[in-house]
């Protein structure tokens, strides 16, 4: 907190910044242990009617009577990275879209809106990298007019928790009613270390194709023509399997894209779990994008999936920003899981 130079609390940001990340402690009517202040951090994206909005890391958005302000700061824009390699949000978010391509899209301003025939969130939700070209409410009515006319629930895609991540958008979707539906990671790690971890041979079978083994054990079962063409999009894709009794023992799929390598569906058979599969699959991977220049690696996953996090964890990733759909009010909700990420 900011403290005067005769140890007094200030309140040192104002309205004028909005849009920047700061970091404010505030009163409380009742809190823990008779604690009466709460600290926030995130990014101030409004300050109206002597309210403000802070849209934290993680998407959630927090709203604070300036009357119960008691300090304030304008704090770096997004917080230090320990591990993984340098990247802009801008750029890891082309990346992943790259390589999981819609079936049709169509550019309004800086925004992608993306249909995949509903197979996934990632494949059929607007991307906005920019500005939309129109004023926010009539880029939304025609998002909305864009999904309606191909029988989809409008969603937009949005991220929070790094430098030129969308807090405001994310807000302002909220306020006029918008569900944040979903809420996953973008993990970003060096390459080689990965490949190092599984010694060859490891039995692991690379193909450019999703032949019927591979995804007998992916676990969308029927995926059909729309599904298959998302899956084989990519720059160069490539997929991994692990054979087993019937169904392949373990499976993943990588898409290599300049210096990123981005995995996803990476599953294993319940029956052969702790076993090291995951891990052998990834570094099969990995070392065939090696082969193909890469040198950064990327992957997805949900917040709730601790198993998932862990193995990351030990193969050097780290979070590097949290992304969200938007579903827009009175739209029936998508029966399909994102899809796109490791499990």
């Amino acid at each position: 907190m900011e403290i005067s130079a005769a140890g007094r609390l200030e309140v040192r940001i104002t309205p004028a910044d909005v849009g920047k990340r700061v970091s404010v402690r505030s009163l409380i009517e009742y809190g823990p242990s008779g604690e009466r202040f709460t600290d926030t951090v995130g990014v101030l994206t409004s300050w109206d009617n002597g309210v403000l909005c802070l849209t934290r890391r993680g998407g959630e958005s927090v709203r604070i009577a300036e009357a119960a302000l008691v300090a304030g700061k304008v704090v770096p824009s997004a917080p230090a990275r320990r591990r993984g390699p340098a990247a802009s949000y801008e750029e890891l978010a082309r990346v992943a879209a790259r390589a999981w391509r819609p079936l049709e899209s169509e550019r309004l301003g800086d925004w992608e809106l993306r249909a995949a025939g509903g197979f996934t969130r990632r494949a059929n939700s607007v991307l906005p990298l920019g500005d939309p070209g129109v004023p926010l409410d009539e880029a939304l009515v025609a998002v909305r007019r864009w999904y309606a006319e191909r029988g989809l629930p409008p969603y937009v895609q949005t991220a929070t928790g790094a430098e030129g991540a969308q807090e405001p958008l994310c807000a302002e979707l909220e306020r006029r009613g918008w569900v944040r539906e979903v809420t996953a990671e973008l993990w970003t790690g060096g390459l080689a270390p990965v490949a190092d971890l599984g010694a060859e041979p490891s039995g692991v079978a690379l193909s450019r194709e999703a032949d019927a083994a591979w995804l007998a054990r992916y676990r969308r079962k029927g995926v059909g023509e729309v599904a298959l063409r998302v899956l084989e999009s990519g720059p160069s894709v490539w997929f991994a399997t692990v054979p087993g009794d019937g169904a392949p023992a373990a499976i993943g799929r990588c898409v290599v894209d300049g210096r990123w390598a981005g995995f996803a569906a990476v599953e294993v058979d319940p029956a052969r779990r702790r076993q090291g599969l995951a891990t052998a699959v990834m570094a099969a991977l990995a070392r065939r994008a090696l082969a193909e220049g890469a040198s950064a690696a990327w992957l997805q996953v949900e917040d709730d999936n601790e198993g998932a996090r862990a193995l990351y964890r030990r193969m050097g990733f780290a979070v590097h920003h949290a992304y969200h759909h938007h579903r827009a009010p009175h739209a029936p909700e998508s029966s399909a899981p994102d899809g796109d990420g490791a499990p």
